[in-house]
C-alpha cells in the first residue's frame, strides 16, 4: 500500500493537558509512523501511513481530543515520507515563534481519585498523585514549553518506578510533568505548638480540626485557613483572629455520593445550573442558596439584620479568647451560623486536590476553607512567610515542599439568568485566553483597577487576563501585582510596549503605569467595563450598556456608577444616569453606607438620625462639612443608592466589607413587589437622568416590613433602567442592552431586569467568563484601546 506523509501543526490549549501522549497513542491506533513534539505553545506532527489513515487522524486530532484539550488544526501539509516505522514522542522545542497556551490547574481526576483511595495502589493516600488530566499546571510552571524541568517539580527527580510510567506510551502518566510518588515526590509537614504529634502530618491536621483548632493548609495556588464548619467556636474564632466580622466564609464539602454532591445537598438547595458549576474541572467556589434549617437567625427573618448592624458576633462568640482555641468544640451536624451572618447564600466547593480530598475524607464532613491571607492581599504561598503572617490567626499549619510559582485564589461563581457567571477568576478558570476581533499593531499591557485587580496582556489577536490579584491597598498586593506582570510576559514571551490603565489618578494600577515610561493610554471606567461585556459578545454591532458601580472616575471628574453608554468599543456616549448627589468623607463612603443615606436626606431637606454607632458628634460635623461642601464629592453611582438603602432599610451604617449592606439588602428583600416610577429628565447636557428621590419615602418608612421595602427599591431600580432603555431607543438605535459593572452581580436586580427587558423584545446581554466587577476591567481596557486605535488610523 501507498504511503503518504503529512505534517500537522495544533495550536490552541494542547500542552499540559496530555496532549503529547493522546496523540502517539492514536497514531499507532492508526497504524501510523511518525513523531509529535512541542514548540513554542504549538504541537508538531510528523505522521505518514494511509491516506485515508492520515484523513481520520487528522480529524479525531480535534474531535476525540483529551476533555481538557482545546486544540486547534492550524495546518495540514503533504510532505515527503521518511520511511520510518513506529511513532514517537521527541524533546520539546523552544526555538521558533512563540504560540504559547498556559494551561490552568486541573482537579483530581476520577482514575486518579479511584487509585488514592484504593489500600492495593502505591500511591494509595498519597497527597500528591496526579496523571497527563489532572494536577498543578499554572502555580507550578517556571517556563514554557510545559516540561517538568520548567516547573517547580524539577528538584524532585523520579523513582524507578513512577520514570517507567512516564516513559510508558501505554501508561496515562505518560509525560504527566508534575508526576510524583511517596518515595520521590512531595512530601507534607506539621507544625503546631502541640506535644501531641505522633509524625503522621495528615493524621495530626485532622486531629486538629476535630479538636476545634484553625489550621492553615498549603494548596495548589496558596494558603487555606481551616476549621471545622460546623463549630460554632472555631469559625467565631477565626473571624475573631482574621478580624473578619461579617465577611462570608466559603465551605469545602467531601464527594458524598453517586454524583459525589449529596454531603452538600444536606445544606444548599441545589439545581442543575449550581450542580454544574460545582463540578465543573475548575472546582469553583458556587454561591448557593441555603436550605431553611442552616440559615443562621439573622438570615431568616429580614427584620433581624438591623439589629446585627454592627457586625458584632451573637451570643458566646463575642468573648472568646483571642489567643487560644476552644478546648471542648461545639459540634452538630448543621452547619455554623458564623459563616455567612445575614445572608442566605453561602460559598461552597469540593475538594479539587488530592490532599484536600484525603484530608475531608478522613475528617468526615465540611470544613471553612478560606483563603490565606491578611484581608484583601493575595493568598500567601511561602511556607515561611505563612507561618509569620499567619501565626496570630492559625494554631497549626500543614505545609509540603512543592514551591508554588505564583499565587492563585480560589475563582468564585455565582448562577444567574439561567447560568453561572464569573465573579472571581482564580485557580482553574485563569488566565482567560481569548481571541480579539483584530490584531494589535504592538503588545499591550492593561493594569485594570485598583480593586479586584486583574491584568491583562494582549499581543497579536490574542489577549491573556490573569487570575485574581486583589485589592491594590498594600505592599505585598503590589509585589504580587508586579510579578504576574513579569510572569505573564516571560510565560508567552511577550514584552508589551504600551499600557491602558483607569482614567482615576489615584489607583495604584495607574500610578505603577504612568512610572513606566512608556506609552500610556488612560481609559474611562465605565467605557471599560462595556467594552469588557462588548468583548465577550462580539456580533452585537450597536450596543446600549447599563455600566452600575459604586466608583469610576469620569470625563468631567465627578464619580460616575449610574451610567448608560450607547454605542461600541471605542465611541461610546453618555446617554442616561442618575440624578447626581453629594456625599462627605471620600474614599470612607464605600465602607460607610450611612454616609450615602445622609447625602441623599440632607439633599431633600430631611435629617438623618444618629445611632449609637456613629454618635451624633460625628455626624453632626458630617452634616457641617456637607453644608460647606467640604471634602465631599458629587456621585451618580447606582452602588451609593444600593448602600444607602441598606442604611435605612436593614440599619447597616457600617460595611466590614465591599459590598455588605447591598448583599444584606437583596438577600432581605421581598419578591414581587410593586415599583415606583422615577421620574426621567434631560440635564442641561441633555443627558437622560433619574431622579431618585421617590424612593425616599418608602425607604425610610419603618411601618413597613424591611423586605418590603427592600423588595421595592430592588424592583423599582429594575424598572428604572428598563424606563430608560426605551427612552433612549427612541432616539438612539440599539441591538442589545448589556449589564456590566459590580451592581450587576446582585441577581434579583440582574434577573428582573433581564426579565423586563426581554418581555419588551429587547435582546440582553450578560458577562460569562469575565467579571461584570472590576475583576474585568483590565480585559475592557484591552477592547477599547485597540478599537480607540483603529477609529484613530481611520480619520
Amino acid at each position: 500500500m501507498t504511503k503518504a506523509a503529512r505534517q500537522y501543526i495544533l495550536t490552541g490549549r494542547v500542552q499540559g493537558v496530555g496532549f503529547r501522549p493522546f496523540v502517539y497513542n492514536k497514531a499507532v491506533e492508526l497504524g501510523l509512523a511518525g513523531s509529535v513534539y512541542n514548540g513554542s505553545g504549538k504541537v508538531f506532527i510528523h505522521a505518514e501511513g494511509p491516506g485515508t489513515a492520515l484523513d481520520r487522524f487528522a480529524k479525531e486530532l480535534v474531535d476525540a481530543a483529551p476533555p481538557l484539550a482545546r486544540p486547534q488544526l492550524a495546518s495540514c501539509t503533504e510532505v515527503e515520507p521518511r520511511g520510518l516505522d513506529a511513532f514517537t514522542i521527541e524533546t520539546s522545542d523552544s526555538g521558533g515563534e512563540a504560540e504559547i497556551h498556559v494551561p490552568p490547574d486541573l482537579f483530581t481526576c476520577d482514575d486518579c481519585l479511584a487509585e488514592l483511595t484504593d489500600p492495593g495502589e502505591r500511591r494509595h493516600g498519597y497527597a500528591f498523585i496526579n496523571c497527563t488530566q489532572c494536577g498543578p499546571r499554572y502555580t507550578i510552571i517556571t517556563a514554557m514549553p510545559y516540561d517538568r524541568p520548567n516547573t517547580s517539580m524539577a528538584d524532585f527527580p523520579l523513582c524507578a518506578d513512577c520514570a517507567a510510567e512516564y516513559g510508558n506510551p501505554a501508561d496515562r502518566r505518560f509525560h504527566a510533568q508534575p508526576l510524583a510518588c511517596a518515595v520521590c515526590g512531595p512530601k507534607l509537614d506539621f507544625v503546631s505548638d502541640e506535644e501531641s504529634n505522633d509524625g503522621s502530618p495528615l493524621k495530626n491536621a485532622v486531629a486538629a480540626l476535630e479538636s476545634g483548632r484553625i489550621v492553615a493548609i498549603k494548596g495548589v495556588g496558596g494558603y487555606h485557613l481551616v476549621c471545622d464548619a460546623r463549630n460554632e467556636e472555631a469559625v467565631a474564632l477565626l473571624r475573631k483572629r482574621k478580624r473578619r466580622p461579617d465577611k462570608p466564609l466559603a465551605v469545602m464539602f467531601p464527594l458524598r455520593g453517586e454524583d459525589g454532591l449529596d454531603a452538600v445537598r444536606e445544606c444548599i438547595e441545589l439545581d442543575d445550573v449550581i450542580a454544574a458549576a460545582l463540578l465543573d474541572p475548575a472546582r469553583p467556589i458556587v454561591l448557593a442558596p441555603m436550605k431553611c434549617d442552616q440559615l443562621p437567625a439573622s438570615s431568616r427573618t429580614p427584620d433581624r439584620v438591623r439589629g446585627d448592624a454592627g457586625g458584632k458576633y451573637t451570643s458566646s462568640s463575642r468573648n472568646l479568647p483571642g489567643g487560644k482555641y476552644p478546648g471542648s468544640p461545639s459540634r452538630s451536624d448543621s452547619l455554623s451560623r458564623h459563616l455567612a451572618p445575614g445572608l442566605r447564600e453561602l460559598g461552597v466547593f469540593l475538594p479539587y486536590s488530592p490532599l484536600h480530598h484525603e484530608l475531608l475524607n478522613r475528617f468526615g464532613g465540611p470544613v471553612v476553607a478560606t483563603s490565606g491571607n491578611i484581608s484583601g492581599e493575595p493568598v500567601i504561598t511561602v511556607n515561611e512567610e505563612a507561618q509569620q503572617r499567619l501565626g496570630p490567626i492559625a494554631d497549626a499549619f500543614l505545609h509540603h515542599d512543592r514551591p508554588i510559582v505564583r499565587p492563585a485564589d480560589d475563582p468564585v461563581v455565582r448562577p444567574m439568568a439561567g447560568r453561572w457567571r464569573t465573579i472571581r477568576p482564580g485557580r482553574g478558570l485563569a488566565p482567560i485566553e481569548r481571541q480579539l476581533p483584530a490584531r494589535l499593531a504592538s503588545p499591550l499591557l492593561a493594569t485594570g483597577g485598583h480593586m479586584k485587580n486583574t491584568v491583562a496582556l494582549a499581543w497579536d489577536d490574542r489577549v491573556v487576563i490573569s487570575p485574581h490579584i486583589g485589592d491594590l491597598d498594600s505592599p505585598r498586593s503590589t509585589d504580587v501585582f508586579k510579578q504576574v506582570i513579569n510572569d505573564l510576559q516571560n510565560l508567552y514571551d511577550v514584552n508589551y510596549e504600551s499600557i491602558a490603565c483607569d482614567l482615576h489618578p489615584g489607583y495604584a494600577s495607574t500610578r505603577w503605569a504612568q512610572a513606566q515610561g512608556l506609552p500610556v493610554l488612560q481609559l474611562q471606567h465605565h467605557a471599560a467595563h462595556a467594552s469588557a461585556l462588548a468583548g465577550e459578545h462580539p456580533g452585537v454591532e450597536r450596543w446600549l450598556v447599563f455600566t452600575w458601580d459604586g466608583v469610576g472616575y469620569g470625563d468631567d471628574g465627578t464619580l460616575w456608577g449610574g451610567e448608560a453608554l450607547a454605542g461600541n468599543p471605542g465611541a461610546w456616549q453618555r446617554v442616561s444616569s442618575f440624578r447626581p448627589f453629594r456625599l462627605v468623607g471620600g474614599d470612607r463612603a464605600g465602607r460607610e453606607p450611612w454616609r450615602s443615606a445622609a447625602g441623599l436626606l440632607w439633599d431633600q431637606g430631611l435629617n438623618y438620625f444618629a445611632s449609637e454607632q456613629i454618635g451624633s458628634e460625628a455626624l453632626e460635623l458630617a452634616r457641617v462639612a456637607w453644608q460647606r461642601n467640604i471634602n465631599t464629592f458629587t456621585s451618580s453611582a447606582a452602588g451609593r443608592l444600593f448602600d444607602a438603602a441598606a442604611a435605612l432599610v436593614l440599619g447597616r451604617e457600617a460595611a466590614s466589607f465591599e459590598g455588605q449592606g447591598p448583599m444584606e439588602l437583596e438577600q432581605a428583600a421581598q419578591r414581587g413587589c410593586p415599583a415606583l416610577e422615577l421620574p426621567l429628565a434631560a440635564d442641561e447636557n441633555g443627558l437622560l437622568r433619574a431622579d431618585w428621590a421617590p424612593l425616599l419615602p418608602v425607604l425610610t418608612d419603618e411601618g413597613r416590613e424591611p423586605a418590603e421595602r427592600a423588595g421595592v427599591f430592588h424592583e423599582t431600580m429594575a424598572q428604572t433602567l428598563v424606563d430608560q432603555a426605551l427612552e433612549i431607543r427612541q432616539r438612539t438605535p440599539f441591538d442589545a442592552v448589556g449589564l456590566s459593572g459590580g451592581v450587576f452581580q446582585n441577581r434579583l436586580l440582574t434577573e428582573r431586569a433581564v426579565d423586563l427587558l426581554r418581555s419588551k423584545g429587547i435582546d440582553v446581554r450578560l458577562h460569562e467568563q469575565i467579571p461584570a466587577n472590576d475583576g474585568g476591567l483590565c480585559f475592557g481596557q484591552v477592547i477599547e484601546a485597540q478599537a480607540g486605535k483603529k477609529k484613530a488610523s481611520r480619520i
